[in-house]
């Protein structure tokens, strides 16, 4: 039974999709003003890993992240490198594209823009204008915040604490326009030269939480399954747009929020910032980190748990990851010479090991308890791949289960595509008449061309073998 820990009750509760089988799921994007740095991509990694235990278990899963393409740091970063803010946008666009493809991130069902949905946004706020929980002020348009009843309740702050915070971040000529200092802004007034769209109010364009709103509801539905993002965005996006989407459908807007934990970088833990110049971003990261291993790093961590990004993790990351490589490689290889049938009693503990993982990842997704089933796994067929005899459905058996449970962490077993099985056993004969010719100069030769590209050979009493590295 899947259990989750939702943000709003701050407990585990039992999922129950809205229909038989299918989730709708949508998680805040980036804003695209330049790379994703490491702490989006944690977002990203971890409710794809989400994403993939429900696929696991069967579900249809609706996927929507979105992108914001239009807000005060497009604009400024546009003007900045002497570009529109629309070609900026499809810069970075495809630039994450590209580095989580690299992550072995599934792609999305949607991932909507904001600017093609700004009929849809103006529409929203105009509703929220006469349902009187929004106003005009000099061109801009604010939520009534206090209308909402419960606002506040998914950041388990008191509404007048959220006031005195609002009243220390607000410039003056924004509390002059609004009602009260925890109002916030669903459509913004253009200044000059600044790119926006007619409404009702003028030219301007969409606040940030309007957007969210009304792609989530235009795709999933007035209610949705899951609503996901980082820690960060609890208050204030997350309860902008639980009140603003309320307000409007008169419906429950989400029943489960789930948000992951944040990045450190270094050995100090220290929070990511330009200022301290340890802001990296995953475009930079994968020139020269594998990046399977910062996905492994990244999705074998509970989604709500704090990682911290250094060396030593990512070089613990690449480890873990290649002996549960070498293990695939070991059972992969032995596929050759094994018997017919299968071993009733390795089955068996195969399938232990499968419903261990599956108790693991339906406690909100502990991917930490998770992985170590994998371990378990891979641990159990290098045991039984170093048997005199094998049995090919139990063989089969492990790859399977080891494929379908490591995948979710976005582990991919693929075949040299430069030197595949075939010339490797090829040159493994080669070298066995080389060595029985006590030729070992031309043996040596071989065992370091096979090196060179990755293969390890083994020399064992079956035989000689080789492991990829």
């Amino acid at each position: 039974m899947l259990r989750i820990y939702n943000t709003l009750s701050q407990q585990k509760e039992t999922f129950e999709p809205i229909k038989p089988r299918v989730v709708n799921m949508y998680v805040c994007g980036p804003t695209v003003y330049n790379y994703i740095h490491i702490g989006n991509a944690r977002s990203v990694v971890a409710f794809d890993t989400i994403r993939r235990y429900f696929e696991y278990c069967g579900y249809h899963v609706n996927y929507i992240s979105n992108f914001t393409d239009v807000d005060d740091k497009l604009i400024k970063a546009a003007n900045d490198q002497n570009m529109s803010v629309m070609d900026l946008a499809d810069k970075y666009i495809e630039a994450y594209k590209e580095d989580v493809k690299a992550l072995n991130v599934e792609p999305a069902t949607n991932n909507p823009r904001a600017t093609d949905n700004i009929e849809g946004i103006i529409d929203f706020i105009k509703k929220l204008v006469d349902k009187g929980y929004a106003y005009e002020s000099d061109g801009d348009v604010y939520y009534r915040a206090r209308k909402f009843n419960g606002y506040g309740k998914l950041a388990h702050q008191s509404i007048d604490d959220l006031e005195s915070g609002a009243s220390q971040h607000v410039n003056d000529e924004e509390l002059s326009k609004k009602d009260d200092p925890i109002d916030f802004a669903l459509w913004k007034k253009a200044k000059n030269d600044e790119i926006a769209w007619n409404s009702p109010w003028g030219k301007g364009r969409p606040g940030w939480h309007i957007e969210c709103s009304v792609m989530s509801t235009k795709y999933l539905g007035n209610t949705i399954d899951i609503h996901g993002g980082g820690e960060d965005l609890e208050f204030p996006h997350h309860e902008n747009e639980r009140a603003q989407s309320e307000a409007k459908t008169g419906k429950k807007f989400v029943n489960y929020w789930m948000h992951n934990g944040f990045v450190t970088v270094g050995d100090e833990n220290e929070k990511m910032s330009k200022s301290l110049g340890n802001f990296v971003t995953v475009h930079d990261i994968i020139k020269n980190v594998d990046p399977q291993v910062v996905r492994f790093l990244m999705s074998t961590t509970q989604y709500r748990r704090p990682i911290q990004y250094n060396q030593a993790n990512l070089d613990a990351a690449a480890n873990n990851l290649k002996k549960i490589k070498n293990a695939y490689n070991n059972l992969n290889y032995r596929l050759k010479d094994a018997d017919s049938f299968n071993d009733p009693k390795v089955d068996q503990e195969v399938r232990q090991i499968q419903a261990d993982f599956q108790d693991a990842m339906d406690d909100d997704f502990n991917a930490q308890n998770g992985i170590d089933c994998v371990y378990e796994l891979a641990k159990l067929g290098n045991v039984y791949a170093e048997r005199s005899i094998v049995f090919e459905q139990t063989v089969k058996l492990i790859l399977k289960k080891l494929t379908k449970m490591a995948s979710i962490f976005g582990v991919k077993f693929e075949t040299d595509e430069e030197i595949n099985d075939d010339k490797i056993n090829n040159l493994i004969k080669e070298r066995d008449q080389a060595r029985a010719d006590k030729n070992f100069a031309r043996s040596d030769e071989i065992r370091a061309i096979l090196k060179s590209k990755g293969i390890i050979l083994e020399d064992t009493a079956q035989g000689t073998r080789f492991r990829r590295e």
